[in-house]
């Protein structure tokens, strides 16, 4: 009987040490759940930052921002620099003080830029530059091919002229993007002697400076076959001074860009002819991608460019803008 007692005993013991066991294993499991939902509601955070928020293209990058904070739970803070370098310097110092993950910079001057990049890449934040190289030390940068953009354009300019006429170029800001599209587009110019360059003018990539130098030029100037511009804002402006002098039927504009103005414009009919397309929404979601990858301490290539492509009134229908 006494042996029976012992036994119970001991078998009480054991279950309540069992028990136990299970309970604690249970706690931990909890925790570890508890944890695991704290690590997976914690936000990725991006800052973005662009040169004007006036410009379509750029509002484009807005809403590319705006599908990437959809598609990985993101907090994105979107910028306007308003083509102010101090200004987007201290939005870069403002990204690093609030501890952003990532940034995604669309740079206003690809060499002023360079100590922001800088203080960046030393606080351990990756920095993607989008439609265009930034000094500093960026990790990648995602852009159109605007070398084949530029050449695009020209292609299409030098085909309706039939390989002689005067010209004039409406130039824009100091970054690679814009002096890519100018080197692509003199790339082909330069085998037509025949085609001249009588004018040649900084639009500052809007319309309103665009409208003011092509008037100048357009006093200068009393016969303009064709005018190319680096965006379809100054192609806007562009096409105002033209219209204000009468001479809407004198010149044609090519551009680049695919706004939702150049649609308009090619489905309207007209002297606009033509713009080399973009796609600025695919460069925010792949330079997110990009710097996950860095963020991972996986190898990304230098530089990623998205193909262009040239629209016309005959293929307009069938271009899905932006």
């Amino acid at each position: 009987m006494k042996n029976f007692k012992i036994f119970n005993i001991v078998i009480l013991i054991l279950t309540l040490c069992f028990l136990g066991a299970c309970s604690n294993n249970e706690s931990a499991s909890n925790r570890g759940k508890t944890d695991d939902k704290s690590n997976t509601e914690k936000k990725l955070k991006i800052g973005l930052t662009v040169p004007n928020l006036s410009n379509p293209f750029f509002v484009a990058m807005s809403k590319g921002a705006k599908e990437v904070a959809s598609k990985y739970n993101a907090e994105v803070t979107t910028v306007s620099a308003d083509q102010d370098l101090a200004k987007q310097t201290s939005q870069i110092e403002d990204f690093i003080t609030k501890k952003v993950d990532l940034i995604l910079l669309s740079p206003f001057d690809s060499a002023g830029i360079a100590g922001a990049v800088s203080e960046a890449k030393a606080a351990g934040i990756p920095v993607v530059a989008l439609d265009g190289f930034a000094e500093g030390g960026i990790d990648s940068v995602v852009m159109s091919d605007n070398v084949q953009a530029g050449k695009l354009a020209a292609e299409y300019l030098v085909k309706q002229l039939n390989g002689k006429g005067n010209i004039v170029i409406i130039d824009g800001p100091p970054v690679s993007a814009v002096t890519d599209r100018i080197k692509g587009f003199n790339e082909v110019i330069k085998k037509y002697p025949d085609i001249k360059v009588v004018a040649k003018q900084n639009g500052e990539g809007n319309r309103e400076k665009a409208l003011t130098v092509m008037e100048g030029t357009l006093t200068a100037n009393k016969k303009i076959d064709a005018v190319f511009t680096i965006n379809d804002e100054e192609a806007v402006g562009v096409q105002i001074a033209q219209e204000q002098a009468s001479r809407q039927n004198e010149f044609f504009v090519v551009s680049v860009d695919g706004a939702p103005s150049a649609v308009d414009a090619l489905k309207k009919g007209g002297s606009f002819a033509g713009t080399s397309a973009q796609f600025p929404n695919q460069m925010v979601i792949d330079g997110v991608a990009l710097a996950l990858k860095v963020i991972d301490g996986k190898k990304v290539d230098s530089k990623v460019l998205i193909p262009t492509k040239f629209i016309t009134k005959d293929n307009v229908d069938s271009y899905s803008g932006w």
